[in-house]
């Protein structure tokens, strides 16, 4: 065994302290033979057990004092491994262990990579704007383009022989879905991608400057804090009395020995991740309104009743039917207001929704821009017309004469209908002509076509025409309905109100001010995410206000903080 040596060192942690002179042990790779079995056979082997005592100096001396810190060390007289070929210097193996090649490595790193890969390419802002006209542009062509219409009908309006800009027919409406347009999978897949973009955006840069802002973070140098937008030195000043006057102008204020952390705010950090979650509302809303909803239409005369089940149709593959779609509704009553000109004002129908039972659960009047909603369903007053023309002929009826739109130029609405007089069955048949442009007034003309009067309904005035005496008893309305169930107009509407407030809240300007108390001096900078000019004049007008200490008072406040 190699002799021992004592050696005086001039470290007062270690006083007397003996090192031992043995031979330097290299890392080595583990043998394949059991290194206990091969020092087993060695014969004169012999263990010589030494402790070492010193005494430390550190910052526990006061609470350790009169104790020591002993380690047991064996030495062995056998002499140690030889490293084998291919061992490192530096006690690293060349070859990789085990562990070490299965971490990042397999399914698992193939995933995160992946992962990490797919979130740099969606939350890619070029990308997200290109996503965003995309959405734009099917939004507007799918209000050109003449939506839910049968299939003849762009037949007819985008014929192949005379396509519109020389390219665009029917042949690219009907395949692609254009003509429904809301819930085309082309629709539907870009809307997706975009919310995608926007969950990345939200993922990837977002949520982690929210982290970074909600952390308190003291800064401990003077060149830190110059460093910022704003820095100004205050001698003779007390980091207290920056805090108190920062806390008055509505700053969160967080104090650690000499060092200051201010920030107010917070929200409009928050803000964007709130107008992201906002799209995505709305988005959703406007997804679940295209593929799950139900719409239809009906012209109801007045007397009659329809089931709604009957009229609803799906639009989208979310579509499910509720108990509602077997309410019967009834139209108790349909009129209409008028201008003083005599055109048309107002239109009303009076409507009785009644259950399976056939006891009614809701009665109301609706009107244009005034709809009836009962569980889930809205119905709106959309259109109207005259379906039929009572009348009294030579005291025999009454009669009921089905009205039926004429095709004029104009907007203007026409119905009208014919009584036969004489033969019906002459293949020349004539009669009295009505005609009506609203309930108000009807005009008849003889079987020579010549005008022969005008009569209000309900009047019970006869007019006589070709030997007939004809009384005009009462024209029936029709009334326009549009049935619609869209469960995700609650969603938009949540949507597009998050939206507002959380743009609001987006300009508020999230401020951070940091100080340090530098002896007499205090030290303080901050920064702004947004207004930039105004900020420097509120820190001035702040810092003004910053009262100057005496000199005692700040000797005495300084080694408060240092104590």
């Amino acid at each position: 065994m190699k002799a021992m040596s004592a050696i005086n060192t001039s470290n007062p942690c270690l006083p007397k302290t003996h090192f031992l002179k043995v031979p330097v042990f290299l890392r080595f790779k583990p043998f394949s033979y059991n290194t206990h079995l091969c020092a087993a056979k060695r014969t004169h082997t012999h263990s010589l057990p030494f402790t070492i005592n010193c005494k430390l100096k550190n910052s526990q001396d006061i609470k350790n004092k009169g104790k020591s810190v002993s380690q047991k060390i064996v030495l062995s007289e056998a002499s140690p491994p030889q490293l084998t070929e291919g061992d490192d210097i530096n006690g690293e193996s060349g070859d990789v262990p085990k562990s070490s090649k299965k971490k990042g490595g397999g399914l698992s790193g193939v995933a995160k990579f992946l992962r990490r890969k797919t979130l740099q390419i969606l939350s890619n802002l070029p990308l997200a704007i290109g996503e965003m006209f995309a959405v734009a542009s099917l939004m507007a062509l799918g209000t050109i383009i003449d939506q839910g219409e049968a299939p003849d009908f762009y037949f007819q309006k985008y014929p192949e022989d005379h396509p519109v800009f020389g390219f665009f027919t029917w042949r690219w409406i009907l395949p692609l879905g254009f003509d429904h347009m809301f819930s085309s999978p082309i629709f539907l897949g870009v809307l997706a991608l975009l919310g995608a973009s926007l969950m990345a955006c939200t993922y990837t840069t977002q949520l982690p400057l929210i982290k970074v802002s909600r952390r308190w973070s003291f800064l401990h140098s003077a060149e830190a804090i110059h460093k910022q937008e704003f820095s100004e030195s205050l001698p003779r000043a007390s980091i207290q009395d920056v805090g108190t006057i920062l806390m008055g102008a509505g700053y969160e204020v967080f104090l650690k020995g000499p060092s200051l952390y201010a920030f107010k705010g917070l929200a409009g950090r928050l803000a964007p991740v709130g107008v992201h979650i906002a799209l995505l509302l709305i988005m959703a809303g406007g997804t679940l309104s295209a593929a799950g909803s139900f719409r239809g239409s009906v012209t109801v005369p007045q007397g009659l009743n329809f089931v709604v089940g009957d009229v609803l149709a799906p639009s989208g593959f979310f579509s499910s039917p509720t108990e509602a779609f077997n309410t019967e509704i009834h139209v108790n009553r349909f009129y209409m207001d008028y201008y003083e000109s005599g055109e048309v004002s107002q239109f009303h129908t009076d409507l009785s929704l009644r259950n399976m039972d056939g006891k009614e659960v809701i009665r109301k009047t609706i009107s244009v821009n005034d709809p009836l909603r009962y569980g889930g369903i809205t119905i709106y007053q959309t259109d109207w017309s005259i379906s039929a023309l009572q009348i009294l002929k030579d005291n025999e009826g009454p009669y009921n004469l089905a009205m039926a739109p004429l095709q004029i130029n104009g907007d203007k609405k026409l119905f009208g209908t014919f009584l036969p007089v004489g033969d019906i069955n002459s293949p020349d048949v004539k009669g009295i002509s009505m005609l009506a442009r609203d309930l108000q007034s009807i005009v008849l003309y003889d079987k020579e076509g010549k005008f022969a009067g005008v009569r209000r309904p309900n009047s019970k005035l006869p007019i006589n025409i070709d030997g007939s005496e004809i009384v005009i008893v009462d024209a029936i309305g029709s009334s326009g309905l549009d049935l619609k169930t869209d469960p995700g107009v609650p969603v938009v509407y949540a949507g597009f109100g998050a939206l507002m407030i959380t743009t609001c809240i987006s300009y508020l300007s999230h401020s951070q001010i940091w100080a340090l108390q530098d002896g007499t001096t205090v030290i303080i900078g901050g920064k702004t995410n947004r207004a930039k000019l105004e900020f420097p004049e509120e820190m001035n007008r702040l810092l003004d206000n910053v009262p100057e200490v005496v000199e005692s008072t700040l000797s005495k406040q300084a080694d408060s903080i240092s104590g």
